[in-house]
């Protein structure tokens, strides 16, 4: 495949991310305008995060005035999963990959788009995250741009039914493969039991909502990579100079 058809392929897979993404985003506006922020600084914020739980975590420290560094320690606790992403994304990149190329893709790591990309076949051609990008993160910030500006006209309980979107997208992007492979299936219900267990257990609810995604990540990932482990297959040249 050409670099323009990983584009336009990525921009296909993309659109139901954009979708759910501007639901989220547009009640993420509506908050940011109820603390004061205008819409530049709405839009700006979505931006530069991409991300929600931390965008709207955010939005209570601002209110209250906190200092930039529990708003910094704040971001990193909640988007450490990130890092786990990244490190699980890089092992589909080309070993000759360029610097800026992994910049980019790092850029656009979120949950949805990690999930899109890890099922698609390696090496991963960072045109195929850029198409993902190019079409998720306007939505995100379309979204927000949209929601600051209509304040807070809309009821809560429309603005409330709007964030649901993002569990239907979640559901989209893992029943299919879930459907394909059976230690999937398991990883994926295995992955809710415990994201019960960490919600509802006397200690483990006191857990903060970053560090249980990891712990149940290390737990289920890593137990599903040591008792079924994949085999490396060599990268085919021509894709390897495409992805690069």
């Amino acid at each position: 495949m050409t670099r323009t058809q990983y584009f336009t392929k990525g921009m296909r897979d993309g659109m139901p991310i954009c979708f759910g993404y501007f639901a989220v985003s547009f009640a993420f506006g509506i908050q940011a305008a109820g603390i004061g922020l205008s819409v530049l600084e709405s839009a700006v914020l979505s931006a530069a995060n991409v991300t929600s739980a931390g965008q709207f975590a955010a939005l209570g420290i601002i209110a209250a005035g906190a200092s930039y560094i529990e708003l910094a320690f704040t971001q990193l606790v909640i988007n450490l999963r990130y890092f786990l992403m990244s490190c699980a994304l890089s092992q589909k990149l080309s070993p000759a990959m360029p610097l800026h190329h992994r910049l980019g893709i790092a850029y656009g790591m979120t949950d949805e788009i990690f999930a899109v990309s890890v099922s698609q076949p390696e090496p991963l051609s960072p045109f195929y995250s850029y198409g993902l990008i190019a079409v998720a993160v306007p939505g995100w910030v379309l979204g927000t741009v949209l929601g600051a500006a209509a304040g807070n006209i809309l009821p809560a309980i429309l603005t409330n039914a709007l964030g649901i979107a993002i569990y239907g997208m979640f559901i989209a992007i893992v029943i299919p493969p879930a459907k394909e492979n059976r230690v999937v299936a398991g990883v994926v219900v295995l992955s809710m039991l415990l994201a019960t267990v960490f919600t509802y257990a006397p200690l483990l609810r006191e857990i903060s909502s970053g560090f249980r995604i990891i712990l149940i990540t290390l737990l289920v990932a890593g137990g599903a990579a040591l008792l079924f482990p994949l085999e490396d297959k060599p990268a085919e040249p021509e894709e390897d100079r495409h992805a690069s």
